[in-house]
């Protein structure tokens, strides 16, 4: 459980955060995202809306997807934590990674780190059974720039329903 610091307001953080376990003194107004971005310099996570709306803040706290924009930090204490730069595998892009390049599911790339967590919490959630149902469940992912039939493509292909479904076609 967070402990309160001697010195100020601040508390005592515990977290894994792309698989390194960090102890840190935090203000317990911070948000996840902030954090992140200032504390850990991980810049992938964007701030879009800054209200949850955009999904550009996208990480995944203990596996599951969530807006990091609309957490504090000070909530998830224990955690793991895992962003956009903590996919990629010591070999190579993760999976998704790879796929959004190939597809080209990217335009100018804000909302792209954001998506790929989403993506990736999608996948793992296994709900997603059809080309549809990914698209629903994006949904709370947005491309300014109109990019969702790549995405959803790239999705597709590392699901391996794509070419299973040209194939039928």
């Amino acid at each position: 459980m967070a402990q309160r610091s001697q010195s100020s307001s601040a508390l005592e953080l515990n977290l894994t955060v792309n698989g390194t376990r960090r102890v840190l003194t935090v203000e317990p107004w911070v948000t996840l995202l902030d954090l992140l971005r200032e504390q850990f310099q991980l810049t992938g996570t964007k701030k879009g809306c800054d209200q949850g709306q955009c999904g550009a803040c996208t990480v995944l706290v203990d596996g599951k997807r969530v807006n990091s924009c609309l957490i504090l930090a000070i909530s998830r204490d224990g955690a793991e934590i895992t962003t956009v730069e903590g996919l990629a595998q010591a070999d190579g892009l993760h999976p998704l990674q790879a796929a959004f390049v190939e597809r080209d599911a990217f335009q100018c790339g804000y909302c792209t780190p954001g998506q790929i967590c989403s993506a990736a919490g999608l996948l793992a959630e296994g709900h997603a059974h059809s080309r549809a149902e990914i698209r629903e469940q994006m949904s709370g992912n947005i491309c300014r720039c109109g990019a969702y039939t790549n995405i959803a493509d790239a999705i597709e292909d590392v699901q391996g329903r794509r070419a299973r479904r040209e194939a039928a076609e």
